[in-house]
């Protein structure tokens, strides 16, 4: 026809390197700059959420799942804007640009200092951090999805048409470059969050693991647009789901044989038809992804309460994730090479749907076992009851000696209905008290003080000067890895060390900042202003927070740390971090059975005019997905974690079922023979439609020609989106 001969032209011969366009490799190198830089923001994020935003778990996970849903609802518009205005070249240059500037802003959101003015290593305002992130996240939400149509289907535009095995064998680099990318910026990018930066305060560095993926969007941008003079770049012929709407819109008043007819013959209407077979089947799909996401928040969080000690490595809660990609390299040429086989040889008819619904039901798997150890966790030492909205924990340290406190012995501290003997304070100073209104500390006469500190917090009170003057400070919620702090009882500053960490000057009856310090044997140098030099060790578990009273007892010389007392704020984490191998294990093998599966059923049930519309629905069930995890994360009324776990994993037995009925109706097709049925038309056929369309224009004063998007005859298997 003469749209096909159109795109014939207008595709030039390029340079070439062992008959492989030059161009690709800039798509290819673009591609994994691009991965790395989302992904890397990714792992990060739900933390970000709890540990700089200071959100609880529900409305961290909240966000995080409302941000991948925009990130998988905006294709859709990235492909209509590519397809019928911009083309694919300048929809990925100015979607970009919106990307790195979304990614900028993040890790600006995450300096600390730009609204610490009291520089207490806390930020000041932070509702403007919180409007950053949200303005981040939206710029890259709309960058990363609007270009995720575009760069494969562009790559694959740098073909000829007798290039057919080079661009396989593109695709398939493609979206290794895609898993590339991932893994190394999961592993990466934890690392980066771990370091310590800050102006004024050293805290955990948010804006370098942010800092990092923008600048490998702006390295992918500039890549992107350095081989712009040997792309080949197609014009926008208009978009394939837009036709399909508007035919399905007409049927509705003339029906399918109406305009619809005249505008692309019979084949769009058998093709929409078919489509939307395969669409209907997508309807129960989205509960997969709903639980496979939350490997990036609710796993991530439950990692944070286990003990990540792997002997010679370290693992950090958000590096969990890169075990997802890592099994996928294994188990993606396992089940390809031995299992399906393996099954074929069994004379088991093993079709794409049954191989989806196995691929659920092990997703469903992966739920039961996160369930398992999460109650592992909740029975064990290291369970970390965090405080609820509404109420506020606190414990109390007396650092001066106890003959003062049992001078004091019969004064009891007034909280409320409780009672509590002084000393009791100091022996049981690490366990938490709860309290849901505000209450008066009663330390004898002339010094009744009433205290209110802040809900959903946990807070230390500490008790100077005989007994008569209090000041509180905030405890740590959770610690993902070790964090201690020195409380100065003595009568003179204190200068304390650990290598090259420092904890600062501590004047007297004051507390230094938490600082976070490795796991193991610590060596702390105490030092006062005259020179004199203490030496302190204690062993830190994994997870841990400790204060560490130096009391007014304290004197220098050979046992002077005796007297030091180590308060555990938080106890180590005891649960291992390789108890959530399994429930990986699960789930990735789902990912394979389902997602690979999936993509290649519906690419085989629909004609190649179509394929964008399947990519647009498939990529819409991953959004929908996370729109579900959102919606339990904030309806469900379940207290306990592990019950949330088997109500997703319920859920998806359930859609199992269902999709089970849908595949057991479904009958398979071979769209090949449907197209060649209009593509071998006789003579006389085509001349009775030449005849047709002539009428149609003189009828309606002229025509429009449309022409099916280039990214729609592109076959894309894929492990990951």
């Amino acid at each position: 026809s003469a749209d096909i001969e159109e795109k014939k032209k207008s595709k030039r011969k390029s340079a070439s390197i062992a008959g492989y366009p030059i161009s690709i490799f800039f798509i290819v190198v673009n591609e994994f700059c691009e991965r790395f830089s989302y992904y890397g923001m990714r792992a990060v994020l739900v933390l970000y959420f709890k540990y700089f935003l200071l959100w609880d778990d529900d409305f961290a996970t909240t966000i995080y799942h409302t941000f991948v849903a925009l990130c998988y609802l905006t294709p859709i518009l990235g492909a209509i804007i590519a397809d019928s205005w911009l083309g694919k070249f300048k929809t990925i240059v100015y979607l970009s640009i919106v990307y790195a500037l979304g990614q900028v802003v993040m890790a600006v959101s995450a300096i600390h200092d730009i609204t610490d003015t009291n520089r207490d290593g806390t930020p000041d305002n932070m509702t403007l951090h919180v409007a950053l992130s949200m303005l981040g996240l939206i710029l890259i939400a709309l960058g990363t999805g609007g270009i995720k149509p575009c760069v494969a289907a562009f790559g694959g535009d740098q073909f000829q048409d007798d290039q057919e095995k080079q661009r396989s064998t593109f695709f398939s680099i493609f979206y290794l470059s895609i898993n590339a990318g991932s893994l190394l910026s999961t592993l990466i990018t934890p690392i980066l969050r771990a370091q310590e930066c800050g102006i004024y305060t050293k805290q955990e560095c948010y804006p370098l693991a942010f800092g990092v993926p923008a600048a490998l969007m702006v390295v992918s941008l500039l890549v992107f647009i350095v081989g712009s003079g040997m792309y080949n770049k197609t014009a926008p012929q208009g978009n394939i789901m837009v036709k399909v709407c508007k035919c399905i819109a007409v049927s509705d008043t003339t029906g399918w044989t109406g305009t619809c007819k005249y505008e692309r013959h019979e084949f769009t209407i058998i093709s929409s038809l078919m489509v939307l077979k395969v669409l209907f089947l997508y309807i129960p799909l989205p509960m997969f992804w709903a639980l496979f996401d939350q490997q990036g928040s609710r796993w991530t969080l439950q990692a944070t309460t286990m003990n990540g000690n792997f002997g010679l490595l370290t693992i950090m809660p958000d590096q969990m994730q890169t075990v997802n990609p890592i099994l996928i390299l294994v188990l993606v040429p396992v089940v390809d090479s031995i299992v399906y086989p393996l099954i074929a040889k069994c004379r088991i008819n093993f079709t794409p749907l049954k191989r989806m619904n196995v691929g659920m039901f092990l997703a469903g798997l992966a739920f039961v076992a996160a369930a398992l150890v999460q109650l592992q966790i909740d029975v064990g030492v290291a369970v970390k009851h965090t405080p609820a909205a509404t109420s506020t924990h606190l414990t109390f340290i007396k650092p001066n000696s106890i003959s003062l406190l049992e001078n004091l012995a019969d004064v009891p501290v007034d909280l409320g209905d409780t009672v509590i003997d002084p000393y009791f304070l100091l022996q049981a100073s690490e366990d938490y008290l709860t309290f849901d209104e505000p209450f008066h500390l009663n330390l004898g006469p002339g010094a009744n003080y009433p205290i209110s500190v802040p809900d959903g917090t946990r807070n230390t009170i500490i008790i100077v000067q005989d007994a008569v003057v209090y000041g509180w400070f905030s405890n740590l919620l959770c610690a993902e890895l070790f964090f201690l702090r020195f409380l100065n009882g003595f009568h003179s500053a204190l200068n304390v060390t650990l290598g090259e960490e420092q904890f600062g000057n501590i004047v007297n009856n004051n507390m230094s900042q938490y600082v976070n310090v490795s796991q193991g044997l610590a060596k702390f140098q105490i030092k006062n202003d005259v020179g004199d030099v203490c030496m302190y060790e204690q062993t830190l578990g994994f997870g841990s927070s400790f204060t560490m009273v130096i009391p007014s007892t304290f004197a220098f010389g050979p046992n002077c740390a005796d007297t030091i007392r180590p308060i555990m704020d938080i106890s180590p984490n005891s649960v291992h971090m390789a108890l959530q191998i399994p429930q990986y294990f699960f789930m990735t093998a789902g990912e394979v059975v389902f997602s690979v599966t999936g993509l290649e059923f519906s690419y085989s049930q629909a004609p190649s005019n179509m394929k964008s519309v399947l990519q647009a629905g498939w990529l819409l069930t991953v959004a929908v997905g996370n729109i579900i995890v959102l919606i339990v994360a904030e309806a469900a009324t379940l207290e306990d974690q592990w019950a949330e776990y088997l109500l997703f994993a319920s859920l998806l037995v359930f859609v199992c079922i269902v999709f089970s009925f849908m595949a057991y109706f479904y009958k398979y097709i071979d769209p090949t023979k449907i197209e060649a049925q209009f593509t071998q038309l006789d003579p006389e056929e085509k001349e009775k439609r030449k005849s047709l369309e002539m009428t149609r224009k003189e009828s309606h004063g002229g025509g429009r020609k449309g022409s099916d998007s280039s990214s729609d005859n592109e076959k894309v298997k894929q492990t990951r989106i």
